[in-house]
């Protein structure tokens, strides 16, 4: 094996909870909302699936739903998608709706997962090439460098970027031809099996992880490792 390939969010990296998201905003707003204002409409927001990398919408707003379903695609469409959904929650100040989704591409709002540096770090140590494969509309290369983590990451290949969307094997063709690496030889780690799983078409193997919170996976990664050195 030459090179693994990394979904971003709920592989790599958490978003902060819906509350926390709402918080912080609030916070940077100085708008100060009664307790259970605040708890009702995080929960709303979650709901509504408007927060990248959160839960998924429990229902998309028929207005809504040929833009979701190439959201990533642009750094335009990801906006628009998202902020139409935060638009679906009353909020005290229309203009936190665009605040809400300047935040979540801050490297604050985005916590490693526990074995996400170890597990990288020793791909480098064994001369394995590192690409981040990602369906996002925003450039999340700060993230990592806020992380101290883009030293381990030899190719960024974002969606927004191309145009093209997982599970497009075009956009796994890229990662591998700046890796250098032949598929057959690559493995991609992701926690979508519908979007990851496009990796295989291309003749990748694959391996999936969940999508939970930080401190509820301390080391769903660790067996890249073992895959690694088997192969």
């Amino acid at each position: 094996m030459t090179g693994v390939l990394f979904d971003f969010s709920g592989t790599l990296f958490r978003i902060e909870s819906a509350d926390r998201w709402l918080r912080a905003v609030l916070a940077e707003s100085g708008l100060t909302l009664p307790e259970h204002e605040v708890t009702s409409a995080a929960a709303a927001l979650e709901a509504a699936g408007a927060l990248p990398g959160g839960a998924s919408p429990r229902r998309v707003p028929p207005e809504l739903a040929a833009l979701w379903e190439v959201r990533d695609r642009t750094a335009a469409e990801h906006r628009a998608a998202y902020t139409g959904l935060s638009r679906q929650v009353p909020l005290p100040d229309p203009a936190l709706h665009d605040a809400l989704y300047e935040r979540h591409m801050t490297p604050g709002a985005w916590t490693p997962y526990p074995d996400t540096a170890d597990v990288l770090r020793g791909l480098r140590d064994r001369g394995i090439g590192v690409g981040v494969v990602s369906n996002i509309g925003w450039d999340l290369r700060p993230v990592f460098r806020a992380h101290g983590l883009d030293p381990y990451v030899d190719a960024y290949v974002l969606s927004y970027e191309h145009g093209v969307q997982k599970p497009d094997p075009r956009l796994f063709e890229i990662a591998c031809e700046r890796l250098g690496a032949d598929p057959v030889k690559v493995l991609m780690v992701g926690d979508n099996r519908q979007a990851d799983g496009g990796a295989a078409a291309l003749g990748c193997g694959v391996h999936f992880v969940d999508h939970l919170p930080a401190a509820e996976r301390p080391d769903a990664l660790r067996p890249v490792l073992d895959l690694v050195d088997r192969r």
